[in-house]
């Protein structure tokens, strides 16, 4: 498994993982001449492998992988790790792509791409989870309940009151973090995208609405009729139940 690098200190270390050379070649290229370090896997151990090795910033995760497949990948890695990915998706699969977002991932490419937009991927990702909220913040108030749900902000999680461990991707726990901090409050878009450091996100990044509407597909019972995230018309939304610190 090659590990691709210029000899720089401190710049982003990217894993790909994907069954095509060409395609783990091409991407290598690119991001090392955008001063990224790079690992390359071909499959699910070799990328198990890297990820013991080094110090990944980011996972470029290709859907369909010989044995183990990109979901089943990302979710496992999202049960264990933080680290972002982005998954590559062949057109047409918008059902996987969706799933993929279920299972943690933080955005989907689909293939053909252009490298340059997968790099703006990357750059904005990286960047949204450099801006979630420090650790420290939490360390008296780390976990929330709400509803049925039990938030470790620390762990970047939640559990159902039957312990069903839900993944969150990097997006997602930012968006539930600033419903936690402001509940019963009417946030408008452009407060959401303040809150959650996205104000300088790329054109072709997940707007608020897709956002909320990922998470509500995690944590409401209902998603089409929710209760815990409520639209307000013409204002934003507003995260309606009461929140207890533990």
């Amino acid at each position: 498994m090659p590990l691709l690098s210029r000899p720089m200190a401190k710049t982003p270390h990217l894993l790909v993982v994907d069954d095509h050379r060409e395609i783990r070649d091409l991407v290598s290229r690119f991001m090392i001449k955008h001063e990224f370090r790079v690992t390359t896997a071909c499959d699910g151990n070799e990328m198990r492998k890297a990820l013991a090795d080094h110090a990944i910033d980011l996972v470029v995760l290709d859907l369909m992988l010989p044995g183990e497949d990109g979901l089943t990948l990302c979710r496992d890695l999202r049960a264990r790790s933080n680290v972002p990915v982005i998954m590559l998706t062949a057109m047409g699969e918008e059902t996987d792509r969706i799933v993929g977002l279920e299972m943690g991932a933080d955005d989907y490419l689909a293939k053909p791409f252009n490298p340059r937009e997968l790099l703006a991927r990357i750059k904005a990702v990286i960047r949204r989870t450099q801006a979630l909220p420090d650790e420290d913040r939490f360390s008296d108030h780390a976990i929330a309940q709400f509803e049925n749900w039990r938030f470790d902000m620390r762990k970047r999680q939640i559990e159902s009151h039957d312990s069903i461990v839900v993944p969150l991707s990097s997006g997602e726990f930012n968006l539930l973090v600033t419903f936690i901090q402001h509940p019963q409050r009417v946030l408008t878009r452009d407060q959401l995208l303040d809150f959650t450091h996205s104000r300088n996100a790329e054109a072709f990044d997940r707007s608020v609405d897709t956002q909320v509407s990922r998470l509500r597909r995690k944590i409401e019972s209902d998603p089409k009729h929710p209760t815990i995230i409520k639209t307000e018309w013409g204002g934003g939304y507003v995260f309606t139940p009461q929140v207890i610190f533990e």
